[in-house]
């Protein structure tokens, strides 16, 4: 017999860390290979996690609820010798890692087999484990180490906040560099922070939560006859994930009229055939995520990340649509969508969300996106400004698809009202790298080859 172990995965390229928010084995139970065993919650994805390997239970590490950094060792399977296959040790954290990537063995249970990963146009400098908290401020907190560190428990980011002290400029004495409780208890004693500490930077008025906002105001109370419900492991990641973004990139939002009154047309004509041959539904959001690869590849700035100083220019087009689900949101990922005809863009699509709304994603299944898709049209909403996905550089937002009154030129050059399908589509993106001329260009080119698609499908 043989012991292997069993990881905490690593749900996305941005994630430190999960929670294990249930077992669904207990000790002692048989578990076939790719059977679910345990679910996990992130802010990327709310997922039940495969046995790497057929056996029986043998333990459990660590508890439902217990929040543990990724290549943890959650549990171990106890399997015949001839069948075991060993699973990846624990990656230290930040060896071998490169600004803005995910260790090699990220996103992988024990077992499974490897993936292709991204090669960076331009190398990213590499920052030793050692640096000083200067080096992390210059790092603009996009190294695993970084993330591991500043993802620190919401008791001490609320302690540090009471007492204007910078987390990420501590050293922890936790995995990684994670500060502690201990550790900031400590800093405290030391007088960190001071009877007297330094004014913070005024903050302007915002309504985009900017940085500092956390520690403004009184937290609020509840008031006689409230309900007070506590925030599910997913909505803890998705919050703080939504502010990080914030705080990382320069966010400007662009907003254009897309006439689909053509591709309705289109979509009406060759429906009934479409699914007959491919056993799918035929929506608009294939056709938007045809146009929107075409953009990428005219203004490759769209589909970079930044890293430090550097902009990595991306070969892949990885597509992230946006799924909402009862208990949150998720964006699962279609890989090299570039490769896909329409119909192939369709089954990945409708695959993914159907699995997305049971739980049955695997972790590669929502890593690496290049650019994001999210559809609040599908709820009526007319427009919006979606926040970025780190280490994304825009986002576009899809509004309610509808018929309105419109004015156009008539045959013989008048102006006359007509009933055309229309959207408002937004454009959410970094402009610490792309101007607002390249990203209303790329609007403007997704929007005319939208306008004109080609009547062949």
């Amino acid at each position: 017999m043989a012991r292997i172990d069993v990881i905490m995965p690593q749900m996305g390229e941005s994630i430190a860390e999960g929670t294990l928010s249930r077992w669904l084995k207990k000790v002692g139970d048989a578990v076939k290979r790719d059977e679910p065993i345990f679910e996990i919650s992130t802010d990327k994805v709310d997922a039940e996690i495969p046995a790497p390997n057929a056996g029986v239970l043998a333990e459990i590490l660590v508890t439902e609820g217990q929040t543990v950094p990724v290549q943890t060792i959650v549990a171990r399977i106890e399997t015949e010798v001839g069948a075991a296959v060993g699973a990846p040790a624990a990656v230290p954290a930040g060896a071998g890692s490169s600004v803005g990537s995910a260790p090699a063995s990220a996103g992988r249970g024990a077992g499974a087999p490897p993936e292709k990963q991204n090669t960076p146009a331009t190398p990213a400098p590499q920052h030793p484990s050692t640096a000083q908290p200067s080096s992390a401020s210059r790092s603009n907190g996009n190294t695993f180490e970084d993330r591991v560190r500043t993802r620190s428990s919401p008791l001490v980011r609320k302690m540090a906040a009471e007492h204007n002290i910078d987390v990420a400029g501590l050293q922890g004495s936790g995995i990684a560099g994670r500060v502690t409780k201990r550790d900031l208890l400590s800093a405290i004693e030391r007088g960190v922070s001071g009877t007297a500490p330094a004014a913070p930077r005024p903050v302007a008025p915002s309504m985009h939560a900017p940085g500092g906002t956390e520690s403004h105001g009184p937290a609020p109370e509840a008031w006689p006859g409230d309900v007070v419900e506590p925030m599910s492991v997913m909505r803890q990641r998705i919050a703080d994930h939504m502010v990080a973004s914030r705080r990382t990139s320069a966010h400007v939002t662009s907003f254009m009229e897309i006439d689909f009154t053509r591709i309705a047309r289109i979509r009406a004509k060759n429906r009934a055939r479409f699914e007959s041959e491919t056993g799918q539904k035929l929506t608009y959001m294939p056709f938007i995520i045809r146009s929107v690869i075409d953009g990428l590849k005219a203004f490759p700035v769209m589909n970079a990340s930044v890293s430090g100083t550097n902009v990595i220019l991306r070969k892949q087009y990885n597509i992230g649509v946006a799924v909402a689900l009862d208990w949150g949101l998720i964006v699962p990922v279609i890989k090299r969508a570039e490769d896909l005809s329409l119909s192939g863009i369709t089954r990945a699509l409708n695959d993914l969300a159907a699995r997305a709304r049971v739980k049955k994603l695997a972790p590669g299944e929502v890593q690496d996106g290049t650019f994001t898709i999210t559809n609040p049209g599908v709820f009526g909403s007319l427009m919006g400004t979606p926040i970025i996905s780190q280490p994304q550089v825009a986002i576009l937002g899809v509004g309610a698809i509808e018929k309105r009154p419109k004015v156009i030129a008539g045959p013989d050059g008048e102006d006359t009202i007509a009933i055309r399908t229309c959207a408002f589509f937004s454009i959410s993106f970094d402009h610490r790298i792309i101007d607002g001329a390249v990203a209303d260009q790329f609007l403007a080119f997704v929007k005319k080859t939208l306008e004109s698609f080609p009547e062949a499908i």
